[in-house]
């Protein structure tokens, strides 16, 4: 296998955590999609979206989708679960991704690419321009993600990690959306200390370097 991969971008981040956490090595390969490598023919045959992660298997076949790609992994090695360990922690599991998914990776996304510079022509990942920037975008994303945020400091108030007791893909989620939102200049609030405490003490582990 091996991972084709960009360093800066948050999705691939989210699998590189999520190896580490399980303890696992696999080659990458870098995309440097400031430069547009994503676009180049190779590439394409890799994956059509021209978007990273991608996950090649030994067979050929290309995973793409950070989630997709994480459960593969998840049912290759699975200690320690990190996509839940039961039918009803599974779902509380993938229930606390996609929100953080939807309501803070993607208010994120929203905010950055409709601000740098970089994605004056392609707002939308994956197109390599005709999608133009809309300014007042990134007003109302900053104001998704203060609201994400509040959300995600009432669940922590009373649980040590998003779903629950142990550190999971939700965790990984939400971590790379923090991360992420700084380059919005969005940073958690003041007021939300089970956030702050939380993220301090994912920040701390080894897979948070990766």
């Amino acid at each position: 296998m091996k991972l084709y991969d960009f360093e800066l971008a948050p999705n691939p981040r989210r699998v590189r955590m999520f190896l580490a956490e399980k303890g696992v090595e696999i080659p990458t390969v870098q995309v440097n999609v400031r430069q547009g490598e994503q676009f180049s023919a190779g590439f394409l045959k890799v994956n059509p979206y021209s978007v990273v992660p991608v996950l090649e298997l030994d067979d050929g076949t290309c995973l793409g989708e950070s989630v997709a790609i994480c459960r593969y992994l998840e049912s290759l090695y699975p200690h320690p679960p990190l996509m839940g360990r039961d039918a009803k922690d599974q779902a509380i599991v993938e229930m606390w991704n996609r929100r953080a998914e939807f309501e803070g990776m993607l208010a994120a996304g929203e905010a950055v690419r409709n601000a740098l510079p970089l994605f004056v022509d392609r707002a939308i990942p994956g197109v390599s321009g005709g999608f133009p920037q809309i300014p007042a975008l990134v007003e109302r994303s900053k104001k998704r993600l203060a609201r994400f945020f509040s959300l995600c400091d009432r669940q922590l108030a009373d649980h040590a990690f998003f779903a629950g007791p142990q550190f999971t893909i939700a965790d990984i989620t939400a971590f790379v959306t923090v991360e992420f939102a700084k380059r919005a200049e969005t940073a958690i609030p003041a007021e939300c200390g089970n956030l702050a405490r939380w993220h301090e003490k994912i920040a701390a582990r080894a897979s948070a370097k990766a």
